[in-house]
């Protein structure tokens, strides 16, 4: 009996390590334009060992710059820098079922925003760039 208690308890266990790791926003995610409903590149979000969030981007699917566009209305090191292994989101951190407080680049103006986000499944993130109160949100899908 005590066996069997064992392994539905290890079972249980197992199963909510899984639950919570398909709700990581670690992970590689196409970006859809919330605009078009196209997807534009695929982001990878790592979290570092302090437990902040960042993502850059992995590849560009859809460009109306080229098949290798630079981040030329950007400004700082970032200026005239391939889109591609650029990071664009930065210092998220966690709050509590959230992630707030990062920045978030748009590649396609060179300017960043604040910005939070949330999951909204296992396989959609809610990332939000914001002016004051007024936030934009894109639904991301996991890739």
């Amino acid at each position: 009996m005590r066996n069997i208690l064992f392994a539905c308890f290890a079972a249980a266990l197992a199963v909510a390590s899984v639950s919570a790791a398909a709700q990581s926003p670690v992970g590689r995610w196409k970006t859809i334009d919330d605009e078009t409903g196209r997807v534009k590149s695929i982001v990878e979000i790592t979290q570092a060992a302090n437990g902040t969030l960042s993502g850059r981007v992995a590849q560009v699917l859809q460009s109306d710059r080229g098949p290798n566009p630079v981040c030329d209305k950007c400004s700082g090191t970032r200026r005239n820098q391939p889109i591609t292994g650029m990071t664009i989101l930065w210092d998220l951190k966690p709050d509590g079922s959230e992630w707030s407080g990062g920045t978030i680049l748009d590649p396609a103006n060179g300017k960043t925003y604040k910005s939070k986000a949330k999951m909204l499944d296992a396989n959609r993130i809610g990332v939000s760039g914001c002016i004051a109160f007024i936030c934009r949100e894109q639904v991301w899908q996991r890739e």
